[in-house]
């Protein structure tokens, strides 16, 4: 039995499909019944907890051979916050996990993850890297950088189908950019490849683009047009700090947005693309076209 919590996220829906294919028993931890555009695919066994809650970990960890740890607490419907959830949500995980006696445990980190790092995401997700270091479990840590299919609903979806988008930011900072779907098929590699266990993989995608650039690629291929706003940066410092008493998962959300648009955030994938050559390297565009519709009336102005 494979354990994938958070699997009704943005790697999970991804990733449950492969494990199927091959035959693979699936558990999912979820906070709740999945809702429509997250449901499951049938064949998955669900069991409704909190990764908060001990209790229910401990209860999810039944029979459970491999756990893949996808959780974040950063964005969607009751976020619980990075630390709540990325720091001790993956503490329980692997603590359950070493007195289940679970034979390996694959974390999804992030990209330049580091104890010095100026977001408390990339600190939180380092801290959970050691842990699982230090841990008596067999591990695999995996790096994706920026899911290009995250921000296509953030930045894309908006433009195409309400003529109208917002960029954090100045948008003129280059980011490293990769599909989740490239990111499942290398943790499906790590499922079943003992060789890559004790392993850091890093997982960039093939183009660093700014968001003006990632705005102009949905463009290009979906014909839209509207208008493309921007907040700016000062107004983006001063939320930062004037929101952490009251609302500090916005609060966080927002200064990871300005690191996003001040740090080098720039990645080279020519190093997994060697390793992995059976995964993909797969370009936004081709992503915007499989999740993304033709802008309203495009069609009409296209020549016969």
């Amino acid at each position: 039995m494979i354990l994938v919590a958070g699997g009704t996220g943005t790697l999970g829906r991804s990733l449950i499909p492969r494990l199927l294919a091959r035959g693979e028993s699936v558990r999912v931890l979820t906070r709740g019944v999945p809702t429509q555009g997250h449901a499951l695919s049938a064949g998955v066994d669900t069991v409704i907890g909190d990764v908060r809650d001990r209790e229910a970990v401990d209860r999810a960890m039944t029979g459970v051979r491999t756990v893949v740890s996808a959780i974040q607490g950063f964005g969607g419907p009751g976020a619980g916050g990075v630390r709540a959830i990325d720091g001790q949500g993956n503490a329980n995980l692997i603590a359950a996990a070493e007195a289940a006696g679970v034979d390996q445990f694959v974390l999804l980190s992030i990209g330049q993850a580091s104890p010095d790092h100026p977001s408390e995401l990339f600190r939180v997700k380092a801290e959970t890297e050691r842990r699982l270091q230090a841990s008596s479990l067999a591990w695999t840590i995996v790096r994706p950088t920026a899911y290009q299919e995250t921000w296509l609903e953030l930045v894309g979806r908006p433009l195409v189908e309400t003529g109208r988008t917002r960029i954090f930011g100045r948008g003129r900072n280059p980011i490293n950019f990769v599909s989740v779907e490239d990111v499942a098929g290398i943790v499906d590699l790590a499922l079943s490849d003992l060789s890559l266990r004790g392993s850091t993989i890093e997982v960039a995608g093939p183009e660093d683009l700014t968001f003006e650039a990632f705005v102009a690629t949905v463009r290009e291929v979906t014909q839209a047009a509207g208008t493309v706003g921007h907040v700016p940066l000062p107004m983006m410092r001063l939320l930062a700090t004037a929101l952490r008493p009251v609302k500090p998962i916005l609060a966080s959300r927002i200064a990871t947005a300005v690191v996003m648009d001040t740090r080098d955030m720039t990645a080279d994938a020519t190093h997994r693309a060697r390793r992995f050559p059976s995964v993909p390297v797969t370009p936004l565009a081709t992503v915007v076209a499989r999740r993304l519709p033709v802008a309203r009336g495009a069609l009409a102005d296209r020549p016969a």
